[in-house]
């Protein structure tokens, strides 16, 4: 009798479990078919009041009145979801946009509005042509995560983190805080004409242990105040305080390990401050924490680290492991000198505890942009 129990117990216990997963993707279903539906009425109202604009009703009628107009009539009907803002936003979300587009070659890194050609190239579009939306715009974001690309007013910066946002599921608060920190600029500084344009239109593409780079590591999360002299066990435990935070800023593939992680040669321990593991590059990835500057001594230190892990560590299918080493400076030639013979896969990378400066960075692109289409 306890075993018929245990079986019914069992198939009850399988049923319930069918019917939860059921619920819950129908729930997601659900909430995907809304939002889907939502931005493409969005971007039909947009549609409407640029088409009606061009066939030049507005000047006729409206003036600049138009938007406020509809507004306001809108609001009386349906309430607050007509506020002016969204109005604009709707009609800034068709002209962002349009069905077919195609990255721009016509670089400029600086905030520029659309022109009068770019609206009027919207003329031709149709009814029956916005129904293929879908082709051009993700339902994978919803209207917040629009709402914060439509303030990029440069087209290969808006593609790249509306690419980046699915690629790595970023959440709203978390799209801001790379738009605030400037991702793309970080990720573009020193790359050619022809690999920003890749990094806009296929967002950041991992292959190789470059790939996971950054110029400049930006840990402003720690909420640390210029000057502030800190630790580097200081630094460390505030890192893994904060490690979604940190997860966020090293990219997509990144696992936790462990921090000091003890290795043991010749009867001495050694302590590597931070450990990960790769999970598209298969391999682990090796951290060690500079308050100030790298030097020599630290890059033979590391290199020593990753023969140890590829030796000791490693399990079938790994590959050889990648060290970076993170400072606040270092001398490019003392650096260049001390890694001539080491592991190709041994980076020394900066990090600072403030947001970048988002001029500097874009007058740095726009100069080797410009210099490329001059040659």
């Amino acid at each position: 009798m306890e075993q018929v129990n245990r079986s019914e117990a069992s198939i009850y216990s399988t049923l319930f479990t069918t019917i939860v997963n059921t619920y819950l993707s129908g729930k997601t279903n659900a909430f995907r078919a809304v939002n889907a539906a939502l931005i493409s009425t969005y971007w039909k109202i947009g549609q409407h009041i640029v088409q009606f604009e061009q066939g030049g009703n507005s000047k006729a009628e409206y003036g600049d009145k138009l938007l406020e107009t509809l507004s306001k009539d809108l609001s009386l009907s349906y309430g607050r979801g007509f506020s002016l803002s969204n109005i604009k936003r709707f009609r800034q979300f068709y002209l962002a946009y349009p069905i077919g587009a195609t990255v721009s070659h016509q670089f400029s890194i600086g905030n520029q509005p659309p022109t009068k050609g770019a609206e009027a190239s919207h003329q031709s579009d149709t009814e029956n042509q916005s129904d293929t939306i879908g082709a051009t715009l993700s339902h994978q974001l919803n209207w917040s995560h629009y709402i914060e690309l439509l303030k990029i007013d440069n087209e290969l910066e808006r593609r790249f983190y509306e690419k980046q946002a699915i690629i790595e599921n970023w959440s709203v608060r978390e799209l801001k805080r790379q738009k605030e920190t400037s991702l793309f600029l970080r990720l573009a500084a020193g790359k050619n004409k022809n690999e920003i344009l890749k990094l806009a239109k296929q967002g950041r593409i991992i292959e190789k242990p470059e790939d996971i780079l950054k110029d400049t590591y930006v840990f402003e999360f720690l909420k640390i105040p210029e000057p502030y002299h800190i630790s580097e066990t200081g630094l460390e435990t505030r890192l893994i305080n904060q490690l979604q935070e940190f997860l966020l800023e090293l990219g997509k593939g990144f696992a936790f390990i462990a921090r000091q992680y003890r290795i043991t040669l010749a009867n001495r321990h050694y302590y590597i401050d931070l450990v990960f593991y790769h999970r598209i590059l298969k391999c682990f990835v090796l951290i060690d924490l500079k308050k100030e500057e790298a030097g020599y001594e630290d890059v033979g230190q590391m290199n020593m680290y990753l023969g140890y892990m590829e030796a000791e560590q490693n399990v079938p299918g790994d590959n050889p492991p990648i060290g970076i080493v993170l400072a606040r400076s270092h001398d490019e030639l003392q650096i260049k000198y001390a890694m001539s013979h080491t592991n190709s896969k041994l980076f020394v990378q900066k990090y600072q505890l403030y947001l970048p400066n988002e001029e500097e960075l874009r007058r740095e692109i726009e100069l080797i942009y410009n210099q490329e289409n001059n040659l």
